[in-house]
């Protein structure tokens, strides 16, 4: 009796229960056969982490995509988004299988190299989605927000908030992630070509909301004034972890709607701060978009047809202003597995 069928009645009973162990799949492998009668395509789809709102809409949009195509779709990821070495060990044990296709979102746009060029020179094509490689070569597509325009959506707005000489802060995200850098790079140039003054930009959130609250923490006391305010007058986080992390540091310390801040990405917890005031506004992706066109990429690659190398999956900067219209609404709220 093989063991496979027994580990995919508990890996899904785990997802069932909230993802604990940080990998989940939705698909079985190996015999299955599609509704035509041949073996289905088995599509690897490997994110950043798994724990954030973000990568359950990538998963969902992913499995939507693999259930109209029937095509077997396997999620596995890090839980954290800093376990380079788990995301490694992954796409190496996917080429070990012999999978049709591999999508990845690089933990690191170098350290993935290697392991990705393993699985091109076994003739399993590459999607990259969510987060650059430093060298795409070889790699069927990058499917993704153009982070560094959505940084620069969010600079643009602060500096209309700010005006010439407003003093701003950035808390960074993580080195070696491409799409966070991206958006830092977006953001401080806007800010900086509008006059605006990044009084810091050195400091890093970490992978999870524990060390952004932290990182948070130490920025805000290093930039309190006597009176117990702030003396910036801007906040910028590059996503979802470091803009909750940020958020609740500034409602400790009773700052929360004091300052012009502004974050990336969603989660019930970032849109009610939204709604409430206490962000001004959220750049946000599309990321059941991402999840979709990228299995759909990579099935379009696998058959032999035309796929564009770079796709552009949509970026929109939400405010209090705007976050009741309809199409704000379906990026602020996407599906979710």
């Amino acid at each position: 009796m093989k063991l496979w069928p027994l580990l995919l009645v508990s890996a899904l009973f785990l997802a069932g229960c909230g993802n604990q162990g940080g990998t989940t799949s939705t698909s079985s492998e190996g015999s299955s056969t599609s509704s035509g009668g041949g073996k289905k395509l088995q599509i690897a789809m490997i994110p950043k982490g798994t724990t954030h709102e973000f990568w359950k809409s990538v998963h969902a949009g992913a499995a939507d995509a693999a259930k109209e195509l029937d095509v077997d779709l396997i999620w596995k990821g890090p839980l954290k988004e800093d376990d380079r070495d788990a995301q490694i060990s992954t796409v190496e044990d996917f080429v070990t299988k012999k999978v049709d296709g591999i999508c990845v979102a690089p933990l690191d746009d170098k350290a993935l190299r290697k392991p990705i060029d393993e699985a091109l020179q076994a003739k399993i094509p590459v999607v990259i989605f969510d987060s650059a490689l430093a060298d795409p070569t070889g790699t069927v597509s990058f499917v993704a927000t153009n982070s560094e325009k959505g940084g620069g959506m969010a600079g643009d707005a602060m500096a209309k908030d700010l005006g010439k000489g407003g003093k701003v802060i950035v808390l960074r995200y993580q080195e070696g992630s491409a799409s966070t850098m991206a958006r830092e790079k977006g953001f401080i140039d806007a800010a900086k070509a509008a006059g605006l003054d990044i009084v810091s930009d050195n400091q890093y959130a970490g992978a999870t909301v524990e060390t952004a609250q932290k990182a948070a923490e130490n920025l805000i006391n290093r930039f309190k004034g006597p009176d117990g305010n702030l003396t910036v007058g801007g906040i910028f986080c590059p996503n979802e972890s470091s803009t909750f992390g940020m958020l609740r540091a500034l409602q400790d310390a009773r700052l929360a709607g004091k300052v012009k801040f502004y974050g990336f990405d969603s989660s019930p917890k970032l849109v009610e701060a939204l709604g409430d005031g206490q962000i001004e506004g959220l750049v946000v992706q599309n990321p059941y978009n991402i999840g979709k066109l990228s299995v759909e990429s990579m099935v379009k690659s696998i058959k032999g047809e035309k796929v564009d190398p770079v796709i552009d999956t949509g970026v929109t900067l939400a405010t209090k202003a705007n976050m009741d219209t309809e199409d704000v609404k379906k990026v602020l709220n996407p599906p979710k597995i």
